[in-house]
């Protein structure tokens, strides 16, 4: 019998946790507990971390996983390391689902880097009002470049003190593209730093940037260990021994 574990957190995981739901097959949900109000998930669902590779490979066998799934964030790379190591200790079979990153298209004025310190040494000297749709982990960075005027935007409210002042947003996407302009317009934003995450749910923002011809700086997705990876969840469903995507 298969028995599935879902590493999860975005909207991917979730259509996947729909669908599993939707088949009756047998499988677990995990939050990796960043999100103080998880959205509701189809499935049982654990939340908080495993306790590195070995605290996974503990709980597939615990637990009597068969299949692992990783749809996490294609930026949370340490999940994603650990659940190569732990299915390699364990024998278990391990698929990613893995959003296509963006590409840049006419009228992209993108300057692409390849983590975050190379992010906060692309801003301009100069005060500016920057956008850094990056997530709350990895903000301290920018806090190098006190002058410019930073506007931030998470899931839920921040629960310590900012290593800077911000303008701070709290909203859960998928986001519009006329949502974007309004904000990018109100907040006279004219720069802007992102994850290429890739995916539907937060791409207005770089249509956004196109429309008003303002710079992006592209932060390229971190480098995972080799492993076997799809971009649909229909590829998961057949991957599963389901043959169709019914739809949830």
């Amino acid at each position: 019998m298969t028995r599935a574990l879902i590493l999860g957190g975005t909207s991917d995981a979730s259509q996947l946790a729909a669908e599993i739901a939707h088949a009756s097959m047998d499988a677990v949900y995990s939050y990796g507990g960043r999100t103080r109000a998880p959205a509701d998930q189809p499935l049982p669902t654990r939340v908080g971390g495993f306790g590195g590779v070995c605290g996974l490979a503990d709980y597939i066998r615990r637990e009597g996983i068969t299949r692992v799934i990783d749809a996490t964030h294609p930026f949370a790379a340490e999940m994603s390391r650990n659940a190569v190591a732990a299915c390699a200790e364990t024998g278990t079979p391990l698929i990613a689902l893995e959003r296509t990153p963006w590409a840049k298209t006419p009228g992209d004025n993108w300057i692409e880097v390849g983590d975050v310190d190379a992010a906060v040494a692309a801003l301009p000297e100069s005060p500016a009002n920057v956008f850094l749709a990056i997530g709350r982990q990895h903000i301290a960075p920018f806090g190098n470049k006190p002058q410019h005027a930073y506007t931030l935007r998470f899931v839920d409210p921040p629960e310590a003190p900012l290593p800077f002042p911000a303008d701070v947003i709290v909203s859960r996407g998928p986001f519009t593209l006329d949502g974007e302009l309004e904000m990018l317009r109100t907040r006279g934003v004219i720069w802007i730093v992102a994850r290429n995450s890739g995916g539907d749910g937060a791409r207005a923002k770089i249509d956004a940037a196109r429309t008003l011809g303002l710079p992006v700086i592209m932060i390229a997705r971190p480098e995972l260990p080799e492993r076997q990876r799809v971009e649909s969840v229909a590829e998961i469903m057949q991957w599963l021994g389901h043959r169709t995507c019914l739809g949830a």
